[in-house]
């Protein structure tokens, strides 16, 4: 897992499709949903954390250019 689609792609395996229109409310609520899974037990540790690490890491970029605006 290396991209923001690739967590895409692993919550629409579970039925789980996020489009708000604001980045990062979707990115938000991407990490909110990939946690209900992982708590559900349905995603592996190792999966989760990059997964995690990655929205994190988007959601820091995506304010960062919020605020130069």
């Amino acid at each position: 897992m290396r991209t923001i689609y690739d967590v895409q792609q692993l919550l629409k395996r579970y039925g789980v499709f996020v489009y708000i229109g604001n980045r990062v409310a979707d990115l938000q609520l991407m990490e909110v949903e990939l946690k209900e899974l992982y708590q559900s037990q349905l995603v592996e540790t190792q999966e989760y954390q990059m997964a995690l690490l990655l929205l994190r890491q988007q959601m820091a970029i995506e304010k960062e250019k919020e605020q130069e605006s």
